[in-house]
């Protein structure tokens, strides 16, 4: 008997079926892991106490990641552009090429596009490579989209909180995502420059410069003596920290040495602020530029990638593909050290050299070394795609004239980097600034 109140059954279907239809994208797939890790060790053991919740209302950028497509096949393109015998020996991929074979398919951003605004994040760039998907979300939406909660911990080894999150992110997506950048500030990248005490700087050095220092001229001379390439077409990119221009041009100027500042190229990746307040301490980046436009004094650009994680920094120098000499004066603690790994192999499709300094505290710290003689971030320098570069201390090297780009008097400095792989043996046939770049970071110290 069916009573004159009731709901026709074919019409719960209905009301049912639109009510998924108007679900968030959050709920229409069955939630799934990322493939990289996301948590914090110090999180998870207890070792960083929770002091607090981030505030839900806080925006936050993040960069989230596909994966590569046919990992097998980049693999082996990998190992026969390396290789002498191979048909592919040195035939590097543009931008296009890699995306084509490699990249993740146009359907899979479309997805992570619509799933981030179903749950209330912008989305703010979508690189060439379909690789990075940029967007900028508050703390509530981050939590509800991947299911995990934002506290605040009170750092073990530094004078600071940050924010992590308290679980591995899960998104309810069908497609599979690989990472998510700025989801902690446990370990940002730092720069690798140390500072000498005050009243223990060394007065003894025999570089050209006021009072013996050293010259990133001296570098040039040491190493490169008078021959004739100077990095003339070529382009040097840099994972670039805050600066002021007008540091590097008081360097040049101090030492009566010519600059060119168009040289100069500051590139603000998916809207970073790159200004730098009289307090911000710019040295690393300013010694970055010295040495790089020192050692090539006919460069055509010197690039300084600013971006508000890492995943943004690389994949930028990857898309552009100008600099085929990349350099990063930085170093961190991943939560996963593969997260990169995707770009660096874009690096090397395209035949582009990341050059990392391994730190001027030694290449490894002793166990339970702490305080600032310690070098406890290996990451990026430790990766198998790019080259470490170090150096030695060296008391041989003779003064030039004041004021000259070459010394001859200067004996090559002991300096040990790692060798270089074929690809980038390959680039330094040409005339380019490899070899500048190369030995750039082998600092005297």
């Amino acid at each position: 008997m069916t009573h004159s109140g009731s709901i026709p059954r074919w019409l719960v279907f209905v009301a049912a079926f639109a009510a998924m239809l108007l679900l968030p994208a959050s709920f229409a797939q069955a939630p799934q892991r990322l493939l990289t890790r996301h948590t914090r060790d110090v999180v998870m053991n207890g070792r960083a106490p929770r002091v607090g919740q981030l505030p839900p209302d806080r925006v936050l950028r993040l960069a989230i990641m596909l994966p590569l497509r046919n990992q097998a096949a980049l693999n082996a393109l990998l190992s026969d552009l390396r290789n002498p015998a191979s048909p592919s020996y040195l035939h590097y991929l543009s931008v296009q090429q890699f995306t084509d074979r490699f990249g993740p398919a146009q359907s899979d951003v479309d997805a992570v596009v619509r799933f981030a605004e179903a749950n209330g994040m912008t989305v703010t760039r979508t690189t060439p490579n379909r690789m990075v998907i940029d967007v900028r979300a508050s703390v509530a939406s981050i939590q509800r989209a991947f299911h995990v909660t934002m506290g605040v911990y009170q750092h073990p080894t530094e004078h600071r909180t940050f924010y992590a999150v308290d679980q591995e992110p899960t998104a309810g997506l069908s497609v599979h995502l690989w990472h998510i950048a700025g989801l902690d500030d446990y370990s940002p990248p730092r720069p690798l420059t140390r500072f000498a005490p005050k009243g223990a700087v060394r007065t003894d050095q025999t570089g050209s410069g006021p009072s013996g220092q050293y010259l990133g001229s001296d570098m040039r001379a040491a190493y490169y003596g008078g021959t004739a390439l100077t990095g003339a077409g070529q382009t040097i990119g840099i994972f670039g920290l805050n600066f002021n221009m007008s540091d590097v041009e008081a360097y040049f100027s101090s030492i009566g040495q010519a600059f060119n500042p168009s040289v100069v190229v500051t590139d603000s990746i998916d809207g970073y602020d790159t200004s730098c307040p009289s307090s911000c301490n710019d040295g690393e980046p300013v010694a970055d530029i010295v040495q790089s436009y020192s050692m090539a004094p006919g460069i055509n650009a010197v690039i300084e990638y600013e971006a508000s994680n890492d995943v943004d920094t690389f994949t930028q120098m990857a898309t552009d593909n100008i600099a085929k000499q990349l350099s990063a004066s930085v170093g961190w603690l991943p939560a996963d050290p593969t997260a990169d790994e995707p770009i660096f192999e874009e690096f090397a499709a395209q035949g582009q050299n990341l050059f990392v300094a391994s730190g001027d505290s030694g290449a490894y710290s002793l166990p339970g070394c702490s305080g600032s003689d310690c070098n406890p971030a290996f990451y990026p320098a430790d990766d198998p795609y790019i080259t470490a570069v170090g150096g030695r201390t060296s008391p041989r090297v003779a003064p030039a004239e004041p004021g000259s780009r070459k010394s001859p008097g200067v004996e090559p400095i002991p300096c040990s980097p790692a060798p270089i792989p074929p690809a980038a043996a390959a680039a330094a046939t040409a005339p380019t600034a490899l070899q500048f770049l190369r030995i750039s970071k082998c600092r005297a110290s």
